[in-house]
């Protein structure tokens, strides 16, 4: 007999990628979802697909790149009386290029995704969860978050807010009941890397395993249903973004700029060229 009471996820991000992956995680394992992204019809197709396992699913259309449009989905949420026991920030965009060059919209719109927004449901979110004395937030990061990322300055420096954000109030609510993972995936099968312009670049293109969104997404949520503070997913992803850390800064940031950059390096020919 299904559960009358069944715990409730809200998962931005949702219409695609990651985000639609966790989203089948959390269905598979009893959550009743809400989905949230700016695209209604794809967010709709999965609700229908939970649906079929038992699970409800909630599909709010929200544009989170909008100043306020966090306030306004939780307000939405908390009209309809609904108590989040677990909260997932998918949501993300990203850019490329040098940041001069870049479109000052665009990075705008990608801090107020990455940053301000996923920020903002935390803490709006979080003081019920407190008080209740359980709950859980996945805060989804990347490797970038782990060195600072020439082609992609603003997309890594918010990734590294959020790896730094996920770490500090993991300390702050350790006797809560509520529990913080950060999840930081390397390079993903998804539309991502079309979206940000960087399909062709040696990062998707060279020797490292390009994960499947199921796969980052499966990672993720048994580092969450465990408690723990950071999921890097794979083994190599997790390796480099040791390297990162512990590698002179010079040789890290040329192999960074080396990794984003569409044009091969002075030294020879990468034999990738720009995505049409």
């Amino acid at each position: 007999m299904a559960s009358l009471a069944r715990p409730l996820a809200v998962v931005t991000g949702a219409s695609s990628g990651i985000g639609a992956d966790l989203a089948r995680e959390l269905a598979k394992d009893g959550y009743d979802l809400v989905l949230v992204a700016r695209r209604a019809a794809p967010m709709q197709a999965l609700a229908d697909e939970i649906k079929a396992s038992g699970a409800s699913a909630t599909v709010l259309a929200c544009d989170l790149s909008k100043a306020g449009a966090a306030k306004a989905l939780i307000g939405e949420i908390e009209a309809q009386g609904l108590a989040i026991d677990v909260l997932v920030n998918a949501a993300g965009l990203g850019g490329s290029g040098r940041f001069d060059q870049s479109d000052p919209v665009r990075l705008a719109e990608m801090l107020q995704v990455n940053v301000v927004a996923l920020t903002e449901l935390t803490r709006l979110l979080l003081p019920g969860m407190v008080s209740r004395g359980r709950g859980k937030i996945l805060l989804v990061a990347s490797t970038a978050a782990f060195q600072p990322g020439p082609q992609m300055a603003v997309y890594s420096a918010s990734k590294a807010y959020v790896l730094s954000f996920g770490e500090a109030i993991t300390y702050e609510l350790r006797d809560t009941g509520v529990h913080v993972t950060t999840l930081c995936p390397g390079p993903t099968a998804t539309g991502f890397a079309r979206i940000a312009g960087i399909e062709g670049v040696p990062l998707f293109n060279g020797p490292a395993h390009v994960m499947t969104a199921a796969e980052v997404a499966h990672l993720g949520y048994q580092g969450l249903k465990a408690n723990r503070s950071v999921v890097v997913a794979g083994r190599l992803n997790a390796l480099m973004a040791m390297s990162g850390r512990v590698a002179p800064h010079s040789l890290s940031l040329a192999i960074g700029n080396y990794l984003m950059s569409h044009q091969p390096p002075s030294s020879g020919s990468t034999g990738h060229t720009p995505p049409s």
